[in-house]
């Protein structure tokens, strides 16, 4: 009897481990999956959460669950007990915010939030990352642009409602490089270069953590509204595959005739190997997306066709060459006016032809030619997109003592298809003997980025020292197809090589920290250096994407030459239509590097009471030097809540871009006119003549104050953080100067630029941003089966310029401060995004089913435009999103749902406020709520191996 009690207690500790698998209620989960490592040996909890595997002890456990964060347990005992924590726990330690090792979320000094992607990828209608986090984090704000050239395929994002470069971007707590690209025309950013998180696959990213407070002192210049820190996948033996298909199933889709518009898809996959025996991985992510254009302009009300255009169908009917009809005699014209059936009143000279041949003629020639206003319609909406992600994280420890090689590395390469307004047949513009009926030109984009970085990290003495290096780089090129170089004439090509940027960023660091737990209630100490070399280039396109001809096909590069003329003697406008190219004048390589030193020390002066304090220093080799502080404390009140503060001064370069960038651009008034906008760099000549002064940093100070409570026994968690930020000389992109047209020096600057306006970056304003986040968690259990996690989340925030504009006494005394910090700028910076955003997100989860529920409050915008009277202000709206997954198997999920589930849009645009444009923009393209697609559904499936 005691061999045979014996036996069967060495066979319970060799073979049989069983125990209960519970939230953090204490309430069991129902089909949790347990899994013995490096093995193919699993087992499901039961209807009480009890499971029982055959294991040994010291083999580990992995314990997931959908929904909560999967945990890997070292079995000691033969009854092996776990909790799961749902989604990504708080009290997990975070990168961001603070260098102490130990410090979670709740317990930082300063605001952060913590992202679980996972979780998202598996339920959120959103599969790139700015839309991601423009639904989930109410702080954030990033909609897709219409009409913007190059910002039709790079979203501009902000966060705290500041500008998209004054939020700085960290991959695995190192600094990510911004893009190439600089946003010149009609959104919110204009003036701006952000980072370009959409290069970035969702299937390679942990977690994202947010810090929603000012960090230059800690992290360098950009980090004024705050830090967003991508944490990469870690997972190994794990291979997730995603398929996510969806369109717009909206009343407006197809230029709002109803039906199904912008299929989007995307493939994503991980899948991660452990390297040694000491914790090693490398894991390997990417995805693949297309995403189709979709319009909702419904059909163009203005004038289309005039007389001349008559008699050039009569004309192409009979088979005769219509640039015959340009030349000075004129018989042939009046020959075939007389076969359309003009009254040409007697008219025999061009003189008079054209006065004759200018009269409005749309309704006639639509019947003539069989065809509708719409067949003259932009593309008012998305661009066309294709592109793949692919990231690499690779981890290596090298001894028991923490030495550790890392490195992560990325690519990205898309190509994305935009469209301009639409060239008129009765515009001097169309050349129409190659487009009789007009034409839409298109910016094609090729956009590329590459980053990597490795570094080691470990200890020296009782000291850790990280030491890396990051390297990115993002190139931005133009092909401009379906258009034409109207002076070229006939001679024109219908595509152009336009040239475009790049830009490039090496950054070195060395960070060195200890925590002495001894000292005090324990004390962290770090300092460090970082070493960065920018360079910026741009590429100049072939010549004909940029210069003007004479009707002899002679380029322009005299004054007192002439461009080539249409009918009625209008000035043909040279360059590729839509987009004119870079020129050799405007080619350059600039670089600039910087140094930097900072010191920070956080303290647990008792167990209440924690206070931090960072200081750095960074030099810049193209604008001098700068020194900035950070003063953080938080003070535990109870076990439940604690209070948090922070005072810090900060500061943002200006960008490469900003300092260089020159170009010649078409941009569209408020009435919807072209015009040809020279961008001059403000050590250029045009500048100095308008009193411009040259490029200098933003300086900025701030406070916040906010508060942690706990509610254990109602599992409630709130935080509440108000904030204010001080920003001083902040650059802004001009209005549109002009030349006298007397022939003086600036007129002459602007001819050759072939721009008839010219604008700059400039240090014009100062600003302060207010605002107040509240953030409430709330877990609950739901009978046997069903638990429920609702995050109620919001931001209140204002921005608003103040003080004088910086303007010169040259500005002052021509008239020029309006142009210079116009009024349209000033609505885009203070009114043309949500200024209240909240946030109420519901998921509800049990064994087979999770459901999602969202609703994303957005509050009023206003449209920017110079014109006061014009300003329309489009109310607030809710969007609704709803999924449901159903896990088939413990490998495969099912997901289907929809994000605007209702079908709402923004206010349409009145015509009482002119800003339509003739029926271009039934929905504001200056002021973004949550875009003008309309329902989008989406089903996708999901396929995890272990």
């Amino acid at each position: 009897m005691v061999n045979s009690k014996v036996l069967n207690n060495l066979k319970l500790e060799q073979n049989s481990i069983q125990g209960i698998i519970t939230d953090e209620s204490g309430d069991p989960l129902i089909g949790a999956s347990i899994v013995v490592k490096g093995t193919t040996q699993g087992t499901t909890t039961d209807f009480d959460g009890n499971y029982a595997i055959n294991a040994d002890i010291g083999d580990t456990l992995v314990i997931s669950y959908i929904g909560f964060t999967s945990k890997q347990v070292v079995v000691k005992n033969a009854t092996t007990n776990v909790t799961l924590i749902a989604g990504l726990e708080l009290t997990e330690a975070i990168v961001i915010g603070s260098r102490n090792p130990n410090r979670t979320a709740t317990e930082s000094s300063v605001p952060v939030d913590v992202i679980d992607i996972k979780e998202l990828n598996n339920i959120a209608p959103q599969v790139n990352l700015n839309q991601i986090l423009n639904y989930v984090a109410p702080s954030f704000t990033s909609n897709t642009q219409t009409i913007s050239d190059g910002t039709d395929h790079i979203d501009p994002a902000s966060l705290r409602g500041l500008g998209p470069d004054q939020v700085l971007v960290l991959i695995n707590g190192k600094r990510r490089h911004t893009s190439s690209l600089v946003n010149v025309n009609g959104t919110f950013g204009r003036g701006s270069v952000g980072t370009d998180l959409n290069a970035i696959p969702a299937a390679a990213i942990k977690r994202i953590e947010v810090l929603r407070d000012g960090a230059a002192a800690q992290y360098g210049s950009d980090a004024i509204a705050g830090v967003i820190n991508i944490v990469l996948n870690t997972s190994v033996n794990e291979l997730t595959t995603t398929v996510t298909t969806g369109a717009n199933f909206a009343k407006n889709a197809n230029n709002q005739t109803g039906g199904v518009d912008g299929a989007t898809t995307n493939f994503s996959a991980s899948y991660g190997v452990p390297l040694g025996d000491k914790g090693g991985f490398v894991n390997f992510s990417g995805d693949f997306d297309v995403r189709q254009e979709y319009s909702r302009m419904k059909e163009w009300e203005g004038n289309i066709f005039n007389g001349y255009n008559t008699v050039e169908r009569v004309a192409n009917a009979d088979g005769y060459n219509l640039v015959d009809l340009l030349d000075d005699d004129v018989a042939d014209v009046i020959t075939y006016a007389n076969s359309a059936g003009i009254n040409l009143n007697g008219a025999t000279t061009k003189e008079d032809l054209r006065t004759v041949l200018s009269e409005d003629a749309t309704v006639s020639e639509l019947a003539a030619r069989g065809q509708s206003r719409s067949d003259y319609n932009m593309r008012v909406g998305q661009s066309a997109l294709r592109g793949g992600r692919f990231f690499a994280n690779f981890s290596l420890p090298l001894d028991d003592n923490g030495t550790t090689l890392y490195a992560f590395t990325g690519i990205s390469s898309r190509t994305g298809n935009s469209a301009g307004f639409y060239r008129l047949p009765n515009q001097s513009r169309t050349f129409t003997p190659a487009y009789i009926n007009g034409f839409l030109p298109e910016i094609n984009s090729t956009i590329k980025d590459q980053s990597i970085s490795a570094g080691i990290k470990g200890k020296v003495g009782d000291w850790n020292v990280d030491f890396s290096n990051t390297y990115g780089k993002n190139s931005f090129l133009y092909n401009i197809g379906n258009t034409f170089n109207a002076s070229l004439q006939s001679s024109s090509p219908t595509v152009f090589d336009a040239g475009g940027f790049s830009f490039a960023q090496n950054t070195a660091n060395l960070d060195i920290s200890q925590f002495y737990d001894s000292v005090l209630s324990g004390l962290n100490i770090a300092f460090g250096g970082e070493y960065r070399v920018e360079n910026y280039d741009i590429l100049a396109g072939e010549e004909a994407s940029y210069s003007q001809y004479t009707a002899e096909g002679q380029r322009i590069t005299l004054a007192s030459q002439q461009p080539s003329q249409d009918f009625f003697g209008a000035s043909r406008p040279g360059g590729s239509q839509v987009f004119p190219g870079f020129s050799p004048n405007n080619e350059l390589s600039r670089g600039r590097s910087s140094v930097a030193g900072y010191f920070d020390v956080e303290a647990d002066f008792s167990e209440k009471f924690l206070a931090s304090f960072a200081a750095r220093f960074e030099d810049y080799s193209d604008f001098g030097s700068t020194i900035n502080f950070k003063l953080a404390t938080r003070y535990k009140v109870s076990d439940n809540l604690n209070i948090r503060g922070a005072l810090n001064t900060g500061f943002r370069a200006p960008s490469l871009h900003q300092l260089n960038f020159n170009s010649t651009s078409t941009i569209f008034d408020q009435n919807g006119n072209p015009q040809e906008v020279g961008t001059f760099a403000n050590d250029s000549r045009a500048a100095s003549l308008l009193g411009i002064p040259q490029l200098k940093e933003e300086t900025s100070s701030s406070v916040s104050l906010g508060l942690t409570a706990k509610f254990p026994d109602a599992n409630l968690t709130i935080t509440v953080d108000g904030y204010f930020v001080k920003i001083n000389d902040r650059v802004v992109y001009t209005g549109q100067f002009k030349g006298p047209g007397t022939d003086s020096e600036l007129d002459n600057l602007l001819s050759q630029a072939n721009a008839t306006a010219a604008s700059f970056f400039a240090n014009a304003i100062d600003t302060e941003s207010k605002g107040l986040d509240v953030v409430i968690t709330h877990k609950a259990s739901l009978g046997d089966n069903w638990r429920l996690k609702s995050d109620l989340s919001g931001t209140f925030s204002k921005t608003k310029q103040v003080g004088d504009i910086n303007a010169s006494d040259v500005l002052r005394n021509a008239g020029l401060i309006n142009t210079y910090f116009p009024e349209d700028s000033r609505v885009y910076l203070e009114e043309a995004v949500p200024r209240t955003k909240i946030n109420l997100s519901n998921s509800l989860t049990s064994d087979k089913f999770i459901v999602f529920l969202r609703n994303v409050y957005f509050g009023e915008v206003t449209e920017a435009t110079t014109t006061v009277a014009n300003q329309q202000v489009f109310g607030t709206k809710i969007v609704t999103d709803l999924s449901v997954g159903y896990k088939a198997t413990d490998a495969l999920t099912f997901t289907v749902g929809a994000n605007n589930l209702l079908d709402v849009y923004p206010d349409r645009a009145e015509d009482a406020f002119g800003n339509r444009s003739g029926g271009r923009f039934d929905w504001s393209r200056r002021a973004q709520q949550f875009g003008i697609g309309g329902r989008f559904l989406f089903a996708r499936v999901s396929l995890t191996l272990k």
